[in-house]
Order: C-alpha cells, then sequence, then structure tokens
C-alpha cells in the first residue's frame, strides 16, 4: 500500500478528517514503522496486545529508569496497531474493540504507576476517572451515530503520557522528588478535569443539534 493510498483510508476510517499538522507528521512516522512490521506478517492484534504487556511493565517497574522506556514503547505501540491493521488490510471492529480496551487497560495501569511514585491516591483516582469518562462520552458519542465528534484537549492521550513521563523523571532526580510527583499529578488532574468538561459540552452541543 503506498503512503498516499494509507493516508486516504485513515482519513476515511475517521470520518473524512482532514490530514495535516501533528497528525500529517505522526502518520508518516507510523507508516515508515508498520511497513517492515508488515513484511513480517505481525498481527494488529498482537501489537496491541503487546501495548498492554508494556503498560504492565511500566507499572512494575516504576521505581526503575526502565520503566520510561515501557511507557514510551507502550505508547508508540497504541499508536501503530491500528496503522498496521490499515496497512495489511485487516481493519475490523473487533479489532477497534480491542484496541479500545487495551487502552483503558493500559491507562489503568498507567495511573497506577503515578500512584507507585508517590502521587496522592486520589488525586491520581479523580484524573483516571475523568480520563475514562472522557473517552466513553465520545465513544457512546460515536454510539449514538454522531461520528463527527473530534474536539481536542489539552490533556489527550499522549498529554496523559507526558505527565507520567514527567513525574517519573523528576522521581528519578530524588531532589524533593515525592512533592514534585504530587504537583505533577494535581495538574494532571486538574487539565483532565477541565478536558472532561470540554469534551462533554461539544458532545451535548453536538447530539442537541442531531436531534
Amino acid at each position: 500500500m503506498s503512503r498516499e493510498e494509507f493516508f486516504a483510508t485513515w482519513s476515511a476510517l475517521h470520518g473524512g478528517a482532514k490530514i495535516s499538522g501533528f497528525v500529517k507528521g505522526w502518520l508518516h512516522i507510523s507508516y515508515l514503522i508498520v511497513r517492515p512490521l508488515d513484511s513480517l506478517r505481525i498481527s494488529p492484534n498482537f501489537i496491541t496486545l503487546l501495548g498492554l504487556g508494556l503498560g504492565v511493565l511500566t507499572w512494575c517497574q516504576s521505581h526503575h529508569l526502565i520503566a520510561l522506556i515501557y511507557l514510551l514503547l507502550s505508547l508508540i505501540a497504541d499508536g501503530i496497531d491500528g496503522s498496521l491493521a490499515i496497512i495489511r488490510e485487516k481493519v475490523s471492529l473487533w479489532g477497534a474493540e480491542l484496541d479500545s480496551i487495551v487502552d483503558r487497560l493500559v491507562e489503568f495501569f498507567w495511573a497506577l504507576s503515578f500512584y507507585r511514585i508517590g502521587a496522592p491516591v486520589i488525586v491520581v483516582g479523580v484524573a483516571w476517572a475523568a480520563a475514562l469518562t472522557q473517552e466513553y462520552a465520545r465513544a457512546r458519542a460515536a454510539g449514538l451515530g454522531h461520528r463527527t465528534l473530534d474536539v481536542v484537549t489539552v490533556a489527550e492521550r499522549p498529554v496523559r503520557a507526558i505527565f507520567l513521563a514527567v513525574a517519573m523523571a523528576l522521581y528519578f532526580v530524588g531532589f524533593e522528588r515525592v512533592i514534585l510527583v504530587e504537583i505533577v499529578a494535581v495538574l494532571w488532574m486538574v487539565l483532565q478535569c477541565g478536558s472532561l468538561v470540554v469534551v462533554l459540552r461539544d458532545s451535548y452541543s453536538a447530539l442537541q443539534s442531531d436531534n
């Protein structure tokens, strides 16, 4: 599959979304990564499940520097499984469902990692619940037939990973690490709750207009 065909298929699967800016840059990178995986006949669902395993390893090794590598790889796996499905022409409803379920499980282990390095359990719990509700609201809106809900907030999944990565980096530095981790966790909670409000407001407006 050529790059142009890949872009066209991706756009069609995302409601005709325009490919530009950051999205276009990431799709270029994703395309280059999945080409050799396609040659090796690797299943997209395998990459999805690999991302779950990497999320679990992030939690298990959260006190060690290697956790940052596992975190990065889990995020990459989430970003390329769909691209690999397009390249291999293996796009399926089950694959999309599995990807969504695994995404939520991985974020649960990310939240556990945040707590394990010193973030308050209440702060992490509220932030994670807000993120979960945000993604559920999007999925539910799509299930109700509104498939153009594509508002981008300040706390999307890659940003959540960045918050955890920053907290881990501060933890490994060691200087007043608990306080710094707590500050990062609170910032994540505030932005995540704000993002939830944005998505719910957009969902309300979109679904009201469809009535």
